[in-house]
Formats: C-alpha cells, structure tokens, sequence
C-alpha cells in the first residue's frame, strides 16, 4: 500500500498548480504541477518528510501532517479520507477475503418488497448479489435472472461496465459513467487493501481494458451515492432516472443500489412497460 500512497500523493501534486497553491515559479517546468519542495513548503512539512512519505518509507503519519498535505493539496472529503487510509493503513485483517460474499438476508427481503423499483444488491467487490425482476430487466435482460444465486456465474457490474458490450450500450454516458465507477473502486480499495479477490479484479479489468487501465492510473477517488443515469434501453428507448446507494449496516461493505423516475415521466412510463 506504501507505493498506492506515493502514486496518490504524485496524482494529487500534479493536479494542483503552483498559482493555486499560491507559489511563484520561476524558470521552465519539468513537471505539471507541484515540486515536491514546493508542496512540502505549502503543508509545512520538511521536504525530506515529505520524500519519504511519497517513497513508502514512512508510516503511520500523524494527523496533523495528513491534513497539512490534505490542504495544500486542495483534497476534496472523500480523497481526504483516501489519504487517511493510504498513509495511515490498518493491520491486515484476518479475514477470508477471497471466500465469495453471501447476500444479507433482509436486503433480499427488502429487494422483493419493491417490485416496482429496480434495484440490485452489490457485494463491495461490485459483484451483483441479487436484483429484483425490475432491476435485472434493466440493466442486464441478456444475463440469466438466476446468474447471482451462483458465484461461478455471478456478473460483476465493473467486469460488465468494461468487458460486456450490451452494458456500454446501455449508458448514453458512458464515459462519465465508467469514470465515476473507477473512482468509486479507488475508494473501496482504500478501505480494503487486503483484499486479494479485490486486487485480482483490478489486475484483470487492467489488463482487458485499456479504458480501466487509463482511468486507474489516474488516481481519482469518489464515492458515488446519488446522481443521474442516463440510459438507452434496447426494448423501451431512452431513460433519465435517479440512482440512490444504500449502503447496509454491519454488512462489510454490501449496499442497494436503486432507480427511480420522477413521477409522470416518460422515464416512469418506460419502467412501467418494462415491468
């Protein structure tokens, strides 16, 4: 994780320029952004502190030093708590991270209370756990119903986004769409560093899609919880509807991911011939 830290900080400090940062540059650049002595000037830290912690030779810094560079680097709240997990990780934990996840089963109730909204249960690996009628007729008709119920045949909505052209078409944007995915998974990953079954899926959609690939090496963190899909549906046309991620209590990392059209919409009228 040390050198997921030094990538990040060297992401970061290349986005922020020296007259945002309030530094007088002199002479040609050979970098886009900040020096390392410049950021380090701006947070307050010495630059040998500072070199060291882009090296991975440095751990555990304090909370003043994380916020110092947090600042200066102009972090928004969700890259904030990034660089907290990247430079402050927790010990390995001890769990069986590579098992396949089991689906909550009051999120299950919940998802067949709600015939008329679509909805999936996503693991935090982006595995889909279980979608309702609705949800699965929305996003992947082409799969099985029953292809959650399976680990061996369970689809993954980034192996989806990236590898499965019927998604790519499903999104009018998408682009944004992809972007916003990738970010979302830098935030996970953060939270999960000892994920192996995590950081098999990252090396595989690295290596299968140059799209993931470029998007990953970009180091942008977001977590994603509400917003606007805009979707072209193969059976009813075009759909604007709004996204809400439920994230489930003491179900390491599980959440609901809904959608819903504003009343009296021609998106509301598309979901109900769907269904």
């Amino acid at each position: 994780m040390s050198s997921e830290l030094g990538d990040f900080l060297r992401s970061r400090r290349d986005a922020v320029t020296p007259a945002a940062a309030g530094v007088t540059s002199w002479g040609p650049r050979r970098v886009p952004g900040l020096r390392r002595e410049e950021l380090a000037q701006v947070a307050g830290i010495s630059v040998n502190y500072y070199t060291r912690l882009e090296q991975g030779q440095s751990a555990n810094a304090s909370d003043a030093i994380i916020e110092a560079l947090a600042r200066a680097l102009d972090l928004d709240d969700d890259e904030r708590v990034h660089l907290y997990e990247l430079a402050r990780p927790v010990p390995a934990r001890r769990t069986r991270t590579a098992r396949a996840e089991v689906a909550v089963p009051g999120a299950l109730a919940l998802l067949a209370s709600m015939p008329t909204v679509p909805a999936l249960l996503l693991g935090r690996r982006n595995d889909v756990l279980a979608w309702n009628r609705l949800g699965h007729a929305l996003v992947a008709g082409h799969l099985a119903f029953t292809d959650p119920q399976d680990p061996a045949t369970r689809p993954n909505q980034m192996r989806l986004l990236f590898l499965d052209r019927h998604m790519r078409e499903l999104h009018r944007d998408w682009a944004e769409e992809a972007a916003s995915a990738v970010a979302s998974l830098r935030y996970v990953a953060g939270q999960y560093p000892d994920d192996r079954a995590l950081a098999e899926l990252v090396g595989e959609l690295s290596m299968n899609s140059r799209d993931f690939a470029r998007l990953w090496a970009k180091h942008d963190v977001r977590l994603c919880s509400s917003g606007t899909k805009r979707l072209h549906h193969p059976q009813v046309g075009d759909l604007d509807l709004h996204y809400e991620v439920l994230h489930l209590p003491d179900s390491n990392g599980q959440r609901l991911l809904t959608h819903t059209a504003e009343a009296g919409s021609a998106a509301a009228d598309a979901l109900a011939l769907l269904g």
